[in-house]
């Protein structure tokens, strides 16, 4: 089990003086004296043995004085591979709420856990401010790790203090890259307070070994402390030469204690260093098996005696230091620990700990043990330890003599180590797999992830072999496997320069496949593969879909995707909110960042930069969070096509710039569409209408970077009121004319609606006002920003004659743009307004000031939702909300949820 420590104010630890730590300890007291208005996160990083754990001490009994209630946990490395185990512990440490059962599949128990975790927390500081101390965290096991870095992003406003110590190395180097926190370097101490601690220690020491041990101690407290004891005991001979480093001679010196115990209390030792739990009881049955002898308890009290260990009250071993156990570990030899690994396989009753030490304690290849390895993988992959499943399949693949099976092994730790992002791992990976072991239709699955990971944008280079492994399987019976293959590959389809023949043979296999219509990977696929001419059947198949219970938050993202590339936006508006309400229910962050990815886009392909802001906002930082690097890009620029609704034009040209260099670097070309378009519509908000018109031509343009068959249908509005404003209507004309044999074979709501808008946009005199009336008697309920860019056109044009018959259109226009947060449009549609002589000024009401994250809380109050409904929904704590609407009253002007609530409802929800 990992190490772990519950104390109340209640119960101090001992208040022992840190000598030399004066301007450390002062860090630690401002930290902790910002409780409870504010907590805050602090990693405390050094060498081993300089002091960490002694500063967290510290900590704990200061906390104790204030009253603040802590708790205590400390990584172990010999537990560092058992996935959960620390956050297992915390939730149990703060008690009062049960951890997710361990169901489901792929990282959403992984995201279930984190989410138990932060309402623990949430829960238990609303009592009392909170101390959480984590010693050794660089062992913390990965998935763990993952969950406290989810959860401490989220508690600034909580009265929680996490407090983290971190041994410098390669371990720790790997958990901090990339992550923004505050560091506290422990430097070693100084000339004057070593000696003092040596005099405190060891006050009788010779003068010449106080002079060794104070030069090769460097400052280091642990070393200090233990090389004076050997020195005192043994003089000399006991002290190690200083050109070893420092964690070696410690090691080393630890293990001159080793050899002066029993025999006996040396195995126990043994077994407990590689046992991960640390329970006395399966320590003292494997040392049984390794010894032939009964070994008790009386059997460790000489470790307990050197100080090397503990045993508590639960009978849980504990090593006094981490150098201990690797001590033990360096001194035994290696037929020493397979001994030791068997005899814990044979002592241990949870199958899933036995299987590991057997697989430790096995020689060579053993296909049963890597069979039981196998198995272990899919269990954990299913309850989201991805990255452990990974490397148990690894070790399976290890053991296994039969080479097509050790293929297929690595392969199944390739996709999953892909999907983590572990590009490292991906590497070792790629080179181990032999491809002609794998059959035919796994190497074209290999050669695909291969393309992914070296970020090749194979667009339509390796659809037909794909197309062919699918085939394969379909032929095989593995109709399932075929879909699955087909489903994986259906984004980079829609983005791919297929001919249209290609595309009706993809759909002609899948609709061989032997399952349902209305499963919903196929309507996925086939929304993505063939939007024109399959888009009919997919509307149809997905109203159908939309009376269907029970659906993942996965299958409707999937749905949500489809739904996009169809252009049915009002179902894909749906489908993607519902995906985001389910995904949130299940507690699965990967699915609910797919869901946003697909809310951001339906919401500004009907205009809506609000919505936009606050999806894109949201969906790119889980994007990150949970490592879906493909989502990153993408969700990103649709976000910059939000904040270009908006006019916010540097965060236009910040987002567009960043994600053109990746898509360039990495050759995904046809994405460029989305650059081009964001760009285009900040310069139609900015008035520079010819770079607008040669921006958003580019996308229907083939010979352009930055075309798309299908994108463009989404910007021919656009495209005709930046025409119609720079003397272009010609060249705009001649691509509505292009587009219109699309809408012959297609069923896309999108299209229809572009089309209705660009052709009265483009109308001249004298049939402009007849084509704008007859336009805007059309059903626009669903394309709102549409519908205002037609009455803007129609009430500036009466505007000449009529002044006032065009109040009426331009204010609606003008309410319509800024409900939307369309602040160009709305600006401008308030400039015609006055000058048709309308008084009436435009509200200031600050809503648009608003952060996304202000935003998408504010809409949450209008629904009516309490901070604790608001908190679960947005995964942040109740506290949180509070002071997000702190900061939200003063700007829009209220003081009150209720008048936030009216505020809001006037239009700000679409």
């Amino acid at each position: 089990m990992i190490d772990r420590t519950t104390m109340l104010s209640e119960s101090r630890p001992t208040d022992t003086p840190l000598l030399g730590r004066a301007s450390e300890l002062t860090v630690l007291r401002r930290l902790l004296a910002g409780l409870p208005e504010t907590g805050g996160v602090l990693v405390v990083r050094g060498g081993a043995g300089i002091g960490k754990s002694s500063l967290l001490d510290a900590a704990a009994a200061q906390a104790a004085d204030q009253g603040i209630q802590t708790l205590r946990i400390t990584g172990v490395q010999a537990e560092c591979h058992f996935p959960f185990a620390a956050v297992h512990t915390m939730i149990d440490l703060l008690g009062g709420l049960t951890p997710p059962p361990e169901s489901g599949s792929g990282d959403q128990f992984h995201f279930q856990l984190a989410l138990a975790l932060l309402a623990a927390l949430g829960d238990r500081s609303a009592q009392r401010p909170l101390l959480l101390l984590v010693d050794d965290a660089q062992w913390l096991d990965t998935p763990s790790w993952e969950a406290l870095a989810f959860v401490w992003r989220r508690l600034s406003a909580d009265p929680v203090v996490l407090i983290l110590a971190m041994r410098d190395g390669v371990e720790a180097e790997s958990r901090m890259a990339g992550l923004e926190v505050a560091e506290m370097r422990v430097a070693p101490l100084s000339q004057e307070t070593s000696a003092a601690l040596l005099d405190d220690c060891a006050p009788n020491l010779a003068t010449t070994l106080r002079a060794r041990v104070l030069a090769e101690a460097a400052g280091n407290p642990l070393a200090l402390t233990e090389l004076a004891t050997v020195a005192a005991r043994a003089g000399e001979r006991g002290l190690l030469p200083a050109t070893l480093p420092l964690t070696a001679r410690l090691e080393r010196t630890f293990g001159f204690a080793l050899a002066e115990l029993p025999a006996m209390t040396r195995t126990l030792l043994l077994v407990g260093a590689l046992d991960e739990e640390g329970r006395l009881d399966e320590i003292l049955r494997a040392g049984g098996i390794m010894t032939g002898a009964t070994p008790t308890v009386a059997d460790l009290e000489p470790a307990v005696a050197a100080l090397l260990v503990d045993v508590d009250d639960l009978f849980q071993l504990r090593f006094r230091h981490p150098l201990i156990r690797s001590a033990i570990h360096q001194q035994a030899g290696l037929f020493q620990r397979q001994q030791a690994h068997a005899a814990l396989a044979g002592a241990i009753a949870d199958p899933d700990r036995a299987v590991r030490h057997h697989a430790a304690a096995t020689v060579g290849t053993d296909e049963q043990v890597s069979a039981d390895l196998d198995g272990l993988a899919t269990r954990l992959h299913r309850r989201g330890a991805s990255g452990e499943a990974a490397r148990t399949w690894e070790h399976a693949a290890r053991l296994s003599e039969d080479r097509s099976r050790r293929a297929s092994l690595l392969l199944r730790a390739l996709e999953v180590t892909l999907e983590l992002a572990d590009h490292d791992g991906v590497q070792r990976l790629l080179r181990a797999i032999v491809a002609d072991d794998l059959p035919a239709e796994d190497r074209v699955v290999l050669q695909w992830l291969a393309d992914i990971e070296v970020g090749v944008w194979s667009g339509a280079t390796r659809l037909p072999g794909l197309l062919d492994a699918a085939e394969r399987l379909r032929r095989a019976g593995r109709d399932e496997r075929a879909l699955a293959v087909i489903h994986r590959g259906a984004v980079r389809t829609y983005f791919a320069g297929l001919r249209s023949e290609q595309r009706d043979e993809i759909v002609a296999l899948l609709e061989r496949l032997d399952v349902p219509p209305l499963e919903p990977r196929l309507v996925t696929a086939l929304g993505l593969v063939a939007p024109v001419k399959q888009g009919a059947v997919v509307v149809e198949r997905l109203n159908a879909l939309l009376t269907q219970p029970g659906l993942t938050g996965a299958e409707l993202a999937g749905l949500a995707a489809a739904a996009t590339g169809v252009g049915a936006l009002e179902a894909a508006t749906r489908l993607a909110a519902e995906a985001a309400a389910q995904s949130r229910r299940e507690g699965n962050l990967v699915s609910l960042t797919w869901a946003l990815g697909h809310q951001t886009w339906a919401a500004v392909q009907r205009g809506d930069a609000s919505l936009g802001r606050t999806a894109g906002a949201e969906g790119q930082v889980l994007a990150v969070e949970t490592r879906q690097l493909n989502y990153v890009v993408p969700i990103m620029l649709t976000y910059a096509h939000a904040e270009a609704l908006r006019g916010d034009e540097e965060a236009v040209r910040n987002l567009t710039e960043r994600s053109e260099g990746a898509l360039l670097t990495n050759g995904a070309h046809p994405l460029l569409c989305l650059v081009r378009i964001a760009r285009g519509v900040a310069a139609l908000a900015g008035g520079r209408y010819c770079e607008a018109h040669d921006e958003l031509d580019a996308v229907f343009d083939p010979s352009k970077a930055g075309y798309h068959p299908y994108a463009c249908f989404s910007v021919l509005a656009h495209l005709a009121e930046a025409g119609a404003r720079s003397d272009r209507r010609e060249q705009v004309a001649a691509r509505i004319r292009e587009v219109e044999q699309t809408d012959a074979l297609s069923a896309s709501p999108l299209l229809r609606a572009n089309l209705l808008c660009a052709k009265a946009l483009l109308a001249t005199d004298p049939d402009a006002e007849q084509v704008l009336r007859t336009a805007l008697d059309t059903d626009l309920t669903e394309w709102p920003f549409e519908r205002a860019r037609l009455q803007f056109a129609y009430g500036t044009l009466l505007r000449r004659g009529r002044p006032s018959v065009a109040r009426a259109e331009l204010r609606a226009a003008a309410e319509t743009f800024d409900a939307l947060g369309a602040r160009p449009w709305a600006d401008r549609a308030y400039a015609e307004l006055r000058a048709s002589g309308a008084t009436r000024r435009r509200s200031t009401d600050g809503v648009d000031r608003l952060t996304p994250q202000e935003l998408q809380v504010a809409r949450l109050v209008a629904e009516g939702l309490t901070n604790r409904d608001i908190a679960a929904r947005l995964f942040l704590s109740p506290r949180t909300i509070s002071t997000h609407l702190y900061r939200i009253y003063p700007k829009v002007g209220v003081t009150s949820r209720t008048e936030l609530a009216s505020l809001m409802a006037r239009g700000y929800v679409i």
